[in-house]
């Protein structure tokens, strides 16, 4: 995938210069890579921050992690893992020594290929700015329908209907980000804030629809083997205690007024928040490619 993503990305630039007559600088801006603005990258970061109010504040405070956020350490031993790495960032060479898989999607290849590439290409077509939020994230959404045929290898004695009804789901959300990363593309000319976008939202997860908020159980190192305060000890050398999952149902109801208020705050401010100089089009208008 990143041989691809190259590629693709040199294949686009040569079309901009040769066949639509761009400047190298025009090419880069309309395949996002330059100008990079640090603050449409911030606005982004807010946006999409915005939409999981709910899932940080269940995370942040009922869970506790926001003790783990604030430490360095936490960030550089996350990111220390390779699958980590391929989920968040990105994935090349080096991963595919590490993991010995060939599975290349992460953030970074994929907006490059789905997003800066494709939209590049619908561009010098004339494609208008609605059909391009709309049809070019579908390239998207297909890329993951392969799922199904990898899901009945890998878990052969699973319903197939109930593999199918995974794998729509999964063309469904990928989709709708899709949408969205072609519309940020497109209001931002910065692929930068598609990658941010892609990796916040793989590391945040589909948002909790359903259910109770309850804390995550951990065990927690007590004392060495033996007997404390008449309680037996014996766990594998040390004493396990469980912390209690459940809460009061009020951090429940403040987690779906949160998811409420966030999806609210994102639809109304999407316009205002990635709006940009650098943009690579105007909704209703001409396109800003050259």
């Amino acid at each position: 995938m990143t041989f691809s993503s190259i590629l693709t990305s040199c294949l686009a630039i040569w079309l901009s210069i040769s066949k639509g007559h761009f400047t190298l600088h025009d090419a880069l801006h309309i395949l996002g890579y330059w100008p990079l603005s640090l603050v449409d990258l911030f606005k982004t970061f807010l946006l999409v921050a915005t939409l999981f109010l709910g899932p940080l504040f269940e995370r942040a405070v009922c869970e506790g992690q926001w003790r783990d956020w604030i430490r360095p350490k936490y960030w550089i031993e996350a990111l220390e893992t390779p699958t980590r790495w391929r989920t968040y960032v990105a994935v090349g060479p080096l991963l595919t020594f590490l993991t010995r898989t060939n599975t290349f999607q992460g953030p970074v290849t994929e907006e490059v290929v789905f997003r800066s590439t494709i939209i590049t290409v619908h561009l010098l077509a004339r494609v208008s700015p609605t059909k391009l939020v709309f049809i070019t994230p579908l390239h998207f959404g297909i890329a993951h329908v392969h799922h199904f045929y990898e899901t009945t290898l890998t878990h052969p004695y699973t319903p197939k209907a109930a593999i199918l009804l995974r794998t729509v789901i999964q063309f469904a959300y990928t989709s709708l980000f899709g949408f969205f990363a072609a519309f940020l593309l497109l209001r931002t000319g910065n692929v930068y804030a598609c990658i941010l976008a892609h990796s916040f939202c793989n590391a945040m997860g589909l948002p909790r629809v359903w259910g109770r908020v309850e804390r995550i159980e951990t065990p927690i190192i007590m004392a060495p083997e033996g007997t404390v305060g008449g309680r037996d000890t014996r766990a594998g050398g040390v004493q396990v205690e469980v912390a209690d999952g459940r809460l009061g149902l009020q951090w429940t109801v403040a987690y779906y007024v949160l998811l409420v208020l966030g999806a609210s705050l994102f639809y109304h401010n999407i316009w205002t928040w990635t709006e940009s100089t650098n943009a690579l089009v105007e909704f209703g208008g001409a396109g800003k490619g050259r």
